[in-house]
C-alpha cells in the first residue's frame, strides 16, 4: 500500500509536470521506429520481386531509383515525427505561427543558406530519374575511373581501384560531363601493354596473345629507341572482373613471350 501511495502520485506528478518532454521524446522514437519498419519493408518488397521477376537480382536502373525512393520515405517520416514532436512545445507553436506569416521572407532566407544542401538533393533526384550513371556503372569522374557504388540525396559514391572512394556532389554531376563506359553495353573493354626490345619480332609477340576464340585482338602502340610497346584488349563482364582479366591476360602474355624468346622487363 506504501508503493501505491507514494510511488504513483510521484509518477503522475511527473509525468504533468514534464509532459511536453515525454511526448515530443514519444514520438521521435515512434518515427524513428516506423521509419525502420517501412524501410525494411521496401527492402524485403523489393527482394521478393527480384527473385520473382529478375532472377534474384534487380537491374542497375531498378537498384538506383528503389534506393532513392527508400531514403526519401525515411528522411519524410523522420522529418514528420520531427515537426510533430516540436509541435508538443507552445514555444514551438507560437513560433511556427510567426514564420508562417512571414513564409515568404523565412523562404528566402533559408533558400539562400541551404542553396547547396538544396542543389544537392534535386540533383540527386534527377539523376535517380534521368539514370545517367547507375549503381554498379565504370565511369570516369574528374579523370579518375571507377565502379558506382552509392547514390544518395547528395552525394555519390564511386569506388576507385585502388580501394578508395571518391565522393562527388550531385549538383557536380548534374553540371558536368560524365564518362560511362557501361550504360550501353554492361562489359568493359580491358587494355594490357608489354614492351618488347627493339630488335624483336613484333608480329610473333601479337601473335602469341592475339585470338579471335578468346576476344583478343593486339596491336602495336607505340616504337621508342629502346623499345617496342604492344597493346591487347579484350573484354570483362562487368566492371569487378576488370582486374582479375587483366591479371589474368598479362600474365599469359607474358609467359608465352618468355617461351619464345621475346620478352622484355616491362608490362602494365
Amino acid at each position: 500500500m506504501q508503493i501505491t501511495g507514494f510511488y504513483v502520485p510521484y509518477a503522475a506528478t511527473f509525468l504533468e509536470d514534464h509532459r511536453e518532454q515525454v511526448y515530443a521524446l514519444v514520438t521521435v522514437v515512434l518515427a524513428f521506429a516506423a521509419a525502420q519498419i517501412v524501410d525494411r519493408a521496401l527492402s524485403r518488397r523489393a527482394e521478393r520481386l527480384s527473385a520473382r521477376v529478375a532472377g534474384g537480382e534487380l537491374s542497375a536502373v531498378a537498384t538506383t531509383r528503389l534506393r532513392l525512393v527508400r531514403r526519401l520515405i525515411y528522411a519524410g517520416i523522420i522529418v514528420i515525427g520531427l515537426a510533430l514532436a516540436l509541435a508538443q512545445f507552445e514555444a514551438a507553436r507560437r513560433l511556427a505561427t510567426g514564420i508562417l506569416a512571414s513564409s515568404a521572407v523565412l523562404g528566402l532566407v533559408v533558400g539562400f543558406a541551404a542553396r547547396a544542401t538544396l542543389a544537392n538533393a534535386i540533383a540527386g533526384v534527377m539523376l535517380a530519374i534521368t539514370q545517367p550513371i547507375r549503381i554498379g556503372d565504370l565511369v570516369t569522374v574528374e579523370e579518375q575511373t571507377g565502379e558506382v557504388e552509392d547514390v544518395n540525396l547528395s552525394y555519390t559514391y564511386v569506388l576507385l581501384d585502388d580501394g578508395s572512394r571518391l565522393v562527388v556532389p550531385n549538383e557536380r554531376l548534374a553540371q558536368s560531363s560524365v564518362e560511362n563506359h557501361t550504360v550501353v553495353d554492361p562489359r568493359v573493354q580491358v587494355e594490357v601493354s608489354v614492351w618488347i626490345p627493339p630488335g624483336a619480332d613484333a608480329e610473333r609477340a601479337i601473335e602469341a596473345i592475339a585470338s579471335e576464340d578468346d576476344g583478343v585482338s593486339a596491336t602495336v602502340a607505340e616504337v621508342e629507341r629502346d623499345g617496342v610497346r604492344l597493346s591487347a584488349t579484350t573484354w570483362a563482364d562487368g566492371p569487378r572482373e576488370r582486374g582479375r582479366v587483366a591479371a589474368e591476360l598479362r600474365r599469359r602474355w607474358l609467359r608465352r613471350l618468355r617461351e619464345q624468346g621475346l620478352s622484355s622487363a616491362g608490362a602494365s
